[in-house]
């Protein structure tokens, strides 16, 4: 489902091992967790996310984002797209992208592993 696509970038957000020297300051494992308020696409799920260098990626999903020095987040997934905020261990932002061709929507929120 396009929503497990969405969580797995945003996620692309449930634990992996992070690098012994950060290039950046968001560089970790990253927890996301998506709800869909608009839409037929899951109601809500869950991913583990890496961030390298200020490079999202995620373990099975074709993720291809960013995260700022100052903690802008940018990403995008098979046409699902998400943008946002990290400050410290935390943060929250918006996505949207499709299910069966309908529209959906939501925000997510993300905290460091």
């Amino acid at each position: 489902m396009r929503l497990n696509r969405i969580a797995a970038f945003c996620a692309a957000s449930v634990f992996i091992t992070a690098p012994a020297f950060a290039q950046t300051p968001y560089d970790g494992n990253w927890q996301v967790t998506i709800v869909t308020k608009s839409g037929t696409c899951e109601p809500s799920a869950s991913s583990l996310l890496t961030v390298a260098d200020g490079k999202i990626t995620a373990p099975g999903a074709n993720v291809s984002g960013t995260i700022g020095r100052e903690g802008l987040v940018k990403v995008s997934i098979n046409g699902a797209y998400a943008n946002g905020q990290l400050s410290g261990n935390a943060g929250s932002g918006k996505w949207n992208g499709a299910s069966a061709g309908i529209p959906c929507s939501g925000r997510w929120e993300a905290s460091r592993q």
